[in-house]
């Protein structure tokens, strides 16, 4: 029976690296955050305040598309970041920032509370929480440039909004996977116990109702 996974987390806690080993490891397709044109990105980042507003709904008609072509999609699936994050974490925190007024906010929310209503939500949403001790070590590690400086207080406010948001997330069951202690990557008895808890929760729908961490 096809299944539709959603990997969730913070700039560097391993998203990407656990969709390529879980899509391996279950046979799923691996759905990774695609590079979209966005023709506002050049002008957001002159002017944040006057293109915040155009350039998230630009995203978030990008992941809608995703969303709904995934879920259509024969096969499993584990993606990489949904629309839900992108709206709760990113859009939220350009909001609170003062990137966004009120009015675009609200706009923006609802048609972002729309969208999640309609679309066919995720069989789960993994969410690896991490320290921003572990995001630092781990976005060294892979040695991006444009992400070296990023600011810590920019990765705390990210963690606080990614802790409120999967607190109150009840579009779909959410497994909780404790990035600092896991390591998935070095540690193939980690990668083995987060596949088993996975397929434990998708074969067992009574507990799917409720949020599990390992």
């Amino acid at each position: 029976m096809k299944k539709y996974l959603v990997l969730a987390g913070n700039i560097g806690a391993g998203k990407s690296t656990l969709v390529s080993l879980l899509s391996k490891k279950l046979g799923y397709l691996p759905y990774f955050e695609p590079v979209a044109e966005n023709p506002f990105l050049k002008d957001f980042y002159a002017d944040m305040k006057r293109w915040a507003f155009h350039s998230q709904v630009f995203f978030l008609t990008s992941r809608a598309k995703a969303h709904r072509r995934l879920t259509g999609d024969m096969r499993s699936v584990v993606q990489d970041r949904s629309l839900y994050e992108d709206a709760e974490v990113f859009a939220k925190n350009l909001y609170l920032q003062g990137a966004m007024g009120e009015q675009e906010w609200a706009t923006y929310l609802e048609l972002y509370q729309t969208l999640a209503s309609i679309l066919p939500p995720p069989d789960l949403v993994i969410y690896i929480r991490a320290s921003v001790d572990t995001l630092k070590s781990r976005i060294a590690k892979r040695a991006r440039d444009f992400e070296t400086s990023i600011p810590e207080s920019y990765l705390q406010g990210l963690n606080k909004l990614y802790e409120e948001w999967i607190q109150g997330f009840t579009l779909a069951p959410v497994l909780t996977i404790p990035g600092d202690r896991f390591d998935f990557v070095e540690d193939s008895r980690d990668l083995s116990a987060i596949c088993a808890t996975v397929k434990k929760r998708l074969q067992d729908p009574q507990n799917l109702l409720f949020p599990y961490e390992m």
